[in-house]
C-alpha cells in the first residue's frame, strides 16, 4: 500500500508557488542582474541599520572652573628651623678639692657671677697665708741686702773693702729683689686659687642637671662638667633655604628687609618676627641649601634650644599678579599650561609661567584676571572643544581663591 504525504511546498498558496516558475522563466543574465541588485539593497539597508544604532552625539566634558583674580602676592618660603642657644658653657673646676655644696637648684635661672659650687677652701687659704709669710721673710732679707750693699759701697770708696766684696753685696741685693718679685707672683697665684674654690656662673642662663654631686673630689681637666649653663635669652633660630633663593636672600639682606617669622599659634603662642642677622658664607654641597639665623629675645622663655619650629621668610612681592588655584596649572611636555574657557564655553590651552606657588594658589603670567580656568576635569578636555561648566560643590573653595 502506497501512502503519499503532502509536502510543505504543496501547502503554500498557488500565487506564491508560481514565483519559482516565474524566476525559472527569466534568462540567466536577467537573474544575475536582479540578484546583484537585491544583494546591494540588503547591504545598504544593513549599513543604515548598523550606523544608526552606533552613532550617538558625544556630550561635552563636564568641568569645574575658577575665576583668575588680581592681587599683590608676597613670595614666602616656609621651612623648619631649630632653636639654637646663644651661648652654652660647660662649667668645670679650675682647682682640685672636695666639692662642698651647690648654690643653685637644677633648672634655675642664674646670672653671671652667681655662686654655683663651693670647693673646700681651707687648703688654699693656708697656701695663701704661707705665700704671704714667705713674701714678708724675703722682703726683710731684701732690706738687709740693700743695707749691706750700701755699707760695702762706702767701704770700697775708703779702700777698706775689695771690689769683690762690693760686687757680691750688689749681686745679693739684686737677687733678693728677684726673690721678692717671685714671692709676690706666688701670692697672686695663691689668691687666684683660693678664688677658684668659688665656682660662679660665667653667663646669664638656665642651669641643667648637676652632673657631679657635692661630696665628690674633683680636679681640673675632668671629662664630665659639673653643670651646663645655657643662655636662652636671647636665642637664635637656625634654618636653611634652597640655593635657588640665594639672589633674593642677598638682595633683601643688603636692603636690611630680610625678616624671619615664627608661627607658634598651634602651641598657644602667636607670631614672632625678627631680622635675619646671619647668612652663611657657603652653600651645603649635601643639601643644596644655605643656613640663615635670626635672634629672638625669648622673654617668655617659650623657645627651648633644640626645639623644631615653623619658620617663614618673605623673599619677594608681586604687585597686581594674576592668581589662580593650584589645580588649574598642569605640567606638559612643553612646560606648564592651563585651560581657559571662553564665553561660549570653548576650552583653549594657554602656556603659563609660575611666579610663586604657596601650595594653594599660584601667581602666574599668561592668564588675564577675570578669565575662567579649569580646575577639575582637565583629563577629558581637548583644545578647541566645547565644555560643560559644572556647578562646583559648595564646600569646594578652589573656585574662589582668597584675595
Amino acid at each position: 500500500m502506497n501512502i503519499r504525504f503532502t509536502t510543505a511546498y504543496e501547502t503554500l498558496p498557488a500565487r506564491i508557488r508560481s514565483v519559482p516558475r516565474f524566476w525559472r522563466s527569466l534568462s540567466a543574465r536577467t537573474r544575475i542582474i536582479a540578484g546583484a541588485i537585491a544583494v546591494a539593497a540588503v547591504a545598504f539597508l544593513l549599513w543604515q541599520f548598523l550606523s544608526g544604532s552606533t552613532t550617538h552625539a558625544v556630550p561635552p566634558p563636564a568641568v569645574v572652573v575658577a575665576t583668575a583674580t588680581s592681587r599683590t602676592v608676597t613670595a614666602v618660603e616656609h621651612t623648619m628651623g631649630s632653636v639654637v642657644a646663644n651661648a652654652t658653657v660647660q662649667v668645670t673646676a679650675r682647682v682640685s678639692g672636695q666639692l662642698l655644696s651647690a648654690g643653685f637648684k637644677e633648672g634655675q635661672i642664674v646670672h653671671a657671677g652667681d655662686l654655683l659650687f663651693q670647693i673646700d677652701p681651707k687648703p688654699y687659704q693656708a697656701a695663701l697665708e704661707q705665700a704671704r709669710a714667705q713674701l714678708a721673710k724675703d722682703a726683710a732679707q731684701l732690706l738687709s741686702a740693700r743695707n749691706d750693699k750700701t755699707r760695702y759701697d762706702a767701704l770700697f770708696a775708703q779702700g777698706a773693702a775689695s771690689s769683690q766684696q762690693r760686687d757680691q753685696a750688689d749681686a745679693t741685693a739684686k737677687g733678693m729683689v728677684a726673690t721678692v718679685a717671685s714671692d709676690r707672683a706666688a701670692l697672686d697665684v695663691a689668691r687666684l686659687n683660693l678664688g677658684y674654690t668659688r665656682i660662679v656662673s660665667p653667663i646669664n642662663g638656665k642651669t641643667g642637671p648637676i652632673l657631679i654631686q657635692p661630696g665628690n673630689l674633683i680636679a681640673p681637666g675632668a671629662t664630665s662638667p659639673l653643670v651646663v649653663v645655657t643662655q636662652i635669652q636671647p636665642v637664635k633660630i637656625s634654618f636653611a633655604l634652597p640655593q635657588s633663593d640665594l639672589p633674593r636672600i642677598q638682595q633683601r639682606a643688603h636692603a636690611h628687609t630680610l625678616v624671619a617669622t615664627l608661627d607658634q599659634r598651634e602651641t598657644g603662642g602667636g607670631q614672632l618676627s625678627a631680622p635675619v642677622d646671619f647668612v652663611s658664607n657657603q652653600v651645603s654641597d649635601q643639601t643644596g641649601t644655605i643656613e640663615l639665623r635670626a635672634t629672638f629675645p625669648n622673654l617668655d622663655a617659650r623657645l627651648v634650644p633644640g626645639q623644631l619650629i615653623d619658620v617663614s621668610v618673605s623673599l619677594n612681592s608681586f604687585k597686581n599678579a594674576t592668581v589662580v588655584p593650584r589645580e588649574a596649572v598642569n605640567d606638559g611636555p612643553n612646560g606648564r599650561y592651563a585651560f581657559v574657557v571662553s564665553a561660549d564655553s570653548v576650552a583653549a590651552m594657554r602656556p603659563v609661567k609660575v611666579l610663586f606657588d604657596d601650595g594653594t594658589n599660584m601667581a602666574v603670567t599668561g592668564i588675564k584676571p577675570g578669565e575662567k580656568v579649569i580646575i577639575d576635569g582637565q583629563l577629558l578636555v581637548e583644545p578647541g572643544v566645547k565644555v560643560a561648566v559644572a556647578r562646583p560643590h559648595p564646600e569646594d573653595k578652589r573656585a574662589e581663591p582668597n584675595p
